[in-house]
Formats: C-alpha cells, sequence, structure tokens
C-alpha cells in the first residue's frame, strides 16, 4: 500500500508539473522511417516543434551529429537561455541493433541508461520526426518527440504531415510547443 502510494503522489507531481508528457500505460509503438541511412543523418538540425521537456528551456535549440570511427553518433546539443547564456550538453547515440537502425540510444551521462530516439521519419535534407519514450513500471510513460529541420524554418505543409505522423502513432500533437528560432546569432557560424 505504501508503494502505491508514493506512485500515485510521483504520478500527481508528474501531472501537476508542466515540464513533461506523462501517459498512463505503457509507451506506444509507432512506426518507423525505414531503409535508415544514419551517414545521410549527420550534421546540424533545428528544434522547429517538440513536446515539453523539463530539459529543454531555451530558443534556437539546435542538435548537431558526427558519426565517429567507432560507428557511434557524437551528439552536441545547444541553446540559448533566457538570461542570453548559451547552453550545451554533449553525448553519444548508439545503433540499437543493426537491423533497426532509425533505433538509438542517447546517453548523456555516465551511469545512467540510454534515452530511446527513434527517427520516425526524415527525408535527410529538409525535415526528420524524432521519437522518445520510456515505461516506467508498467504503469505510466513518459514521451518526447521533436520535429526538426536544417534549417530555421519549415514549411506549414510539412509540419501538418509530420503532425500526421504524431496523431497516428498515438501521440497528443496538441501539446507541441513551437521553438523560437529567432535571434539565434549566437548559435549561427
Amino acid at each position: 500500500m505504501k508503494s502505491f502510494q508514493v506512485l500515485l503522489l510521483l504520478l500527481l507531481t508528474a501531472a501537476a508539473s508542466d515540464g513533461q508528457s506523462f501517459h498512463i500505460g505503457r509507451c506506444p509503438e509507432p512506426s518507423v522511417q525505414e531503409d535508415f541511412n544514419v551517414t545521410k543523418y549527420m550534421g546540424t538540425w533545428y528544434e522547429i516543434e517538440r513536446l515539453p521537456a523539463i530539459f529543454q528551456k531555451g530558443k534556437c535549440a539546435q542538435a548537431t551529429y558526427t558519426l565517429l570511427p567507432d560507428g557511434t553518433v557524437k551528439v552536441y546539443n545547444e541553446e540559448i537561455l533566457s538570461n542570453g547564456k548559451m547552453n550545451s550538453i554533449e553525448g553519444v547515440a548508439k545503433i540499437k541493433n543493426a537491423s533497426q537502425p532509425t533505433i538509438l540510444g542517447v546517453s548523456f551521462f555516465k551511469g545512467v541508461p540510454d534515452g530511446p530516439y527513434w527517427v520516425l521519419s526524415t527525408d535527410y535534407q529538409s525535415h526528420a520526426l524524432v521519437y522518445s519514450c520510456s515505461d516506467y513500471l508498467r504503469l505510466f510513460h513518459i514521451d518526447f518527440a521533436w520535429i526538426l529541420s536544417r534549417t530555421r524554418e519549415l514549411s506549414q505543409d510539412i509540419i501538418s504531415q509530420l503532425h500526421d505522423k504524431l496523431t497516428a502513432a498515438g501521440v497528443n500533437i496538441n501539446r507541441l510547443i513551437v521553438t523560437n528560432q529567432t535571434s539565434c546569432e549566437g548559435l549561427d557560424q
């Protein structure tokens, strides 16, 4: 009974916070990009929209992926915080299963389990749709989603298509947040 009360308190606290997307039940298993080419995916991607994430607080969010000689991927995420300071973090992504290269695990801290990184869709040149979901005690899950672009803007037609894919995967697109990609001079190279 005590553990149930702790779990209930955790769920209520999580539901009260606006920083994550908590859901009852297990993670959905959406379709991923077929014939994924990790090499073509490398480079810089700009965040256009995302589900709320407590670890993302700034604007001008972008990620740069670099293929390393051992087959892993260096992940470098950066953003500009409201105080004007740059915030960045570096991690490593690994393909979990060579037969499904669109399903990666990303780690930013040693000793912490990899977070899922599923590429649901990409054309490699203009847009990508990424989904992440983790189950907890088979009772609830937390998910994240990102609409990415090779430029700081993406056409509304493409965004609508990616919204449709998220909806088909069971993701509530009404919680998506548009990322401010203006006045990003500190990050532009």
